[in-house]
This record gives structure tokens, sequence and C-alpha cells, in this order.
């Protein structure tokens, strides 16, 4: 049973607007999905970004959460063309949109988010580059959530489908009042918009 506070911040993400241009960006990959399950493939979604510090790691998270709460067997990741760290502020909105948070290590720390007390397999999180062991896919979606990484990755080994679906980065107000307001505002688009792909996969 998932936390009671994730259950509303699902509901709240699940009702907010998408626009057609982003549909139809999402059904790419809707379609991808559906493509690896009719030939009863796996599916493996790797989301994409610089840093692997915000947006592809909210990108991994809520793909993961998503598959649970719809029981689809679909396995995702995320990485970068960079190691640094997923970033303190992102952390804490996904501690305030419901998850249980446990940080092991201190340098690029791990984090396990749970979205239930039954204490299943949490998502395990980390800056990665997108080729890191973990991320064990032989054949995926290459999903791409910032400018930099499409511009800077022209070929990613073992990616059938390249997708990308570009996100404001709320690292531009770290320095600003507002800050934690646009890292929810990221994070409920990404929420939505994977919430949407899981729903629309039979």
């Amino acid at each position: 049973m998932f936390h009671s506070k994730l259950l509303k911040t699902i509901n709240y993400a699940t009702n907010l607007e998408i626009s057609d241009s982003r549909k139809l960006i999402l059904k790419e990959l809707v379609k991808y999905i559906k493509t690896k399950k009719a030939s009863k493939s796996e599916v493996h979604l790797n989301f994409i970004c610089t840093h692997n510090s915000r947006r592809s790691q909210f990108c991994q998270i809520w793909a993961e959460t998503a598959s649970a709460y719809y029981n689809k067997k679909i396995y995702c990741y995320s990485g970068g063309l960079v190691v640094t760290e997923f970033n303190i502020n992102a952390v804490n909105t996904m501690k305030k949109c419901g998850f249980d948070v446990i940080k092991s290590g201190s340098k690029n720390p791990t984090y396990s988010l749970y979205y239930s007390n039954s204490r299943v397999r949490p998502i395990s999180v980390f800056s990665k580059l997108y080729n890191d062991p973990v991320n064990k896919a032989n054949s995926f979606a290459a999903i791409t959530t910032c400018s930099d990484a499409e511009e800077n990755c022209p070929f990613i080994l073992n990616a059938e489908k390249r997708i990308f679906l570009q996100y404001d980065d709320p690292k531009l107000f770290d320095n600003l009042p507002n800050k934690m307001e646009k890292y929810f505002d990221c994070s409920f688009q990404i929420a939505s918009e994977l919430f949407y792909v899981f729903q629309n996969v039979e």
C-alpha cells in the first residue's frame, strides 16, 4: 500500500493538464513500450541528463513509482555525462512528495526511496554515468531530459530508441527564494507525464 501522502501527490500530479504537444512526444514513449511488450521483450528506459542530479533522477523515481502503481514490469534507470550527486533540493522534494528516504554514504551518496510501509525493494538512486553497470540493459530507450545531454550524446550505445523529453532545470532557481516551488513544479510535471505514459500502456 502506497504512503497516504504519496498517494495525494500522485492524485494531484495525474490531474494536471498535459498539452497536446507534450502528448505527441509522450506517445513516442508509449509506442516504444507497447512494441517491446508486443514482442514479449523486457522494457528498459534510461533517463539521461548531463549531471544526473535532478531531472533524470526525478524521471527514474517517478517512472519506477508509476511502474509499481500500475503493476507494469518496466525497468527504469537514469544516468548522465558527468558524475556529481543527487542534489539535496531534489532529495528534499521527494521527501515532501511522500517518499521515505534513507541515505547511505557521504560522497555521491546512494538514496533508497520507499513508496510503501511494506519496505519492498526500494528505488535506489545516485549520480552515475548513463552507461554505468547498474544500468544493465543491453537494449533500451534513451530519454534525454535536458538539451545538453541531447547535444553532447550524439551516439548512445545499445539505445534502440531516442526520445527528447526536455524539462526546465530547477537548478536555475537554487539561489532564489522560490527554489523549492520550482523543484516541485518540475517534479509534478515529470510525475504527471510519466503516469500518463504508464496509464496508456496496455
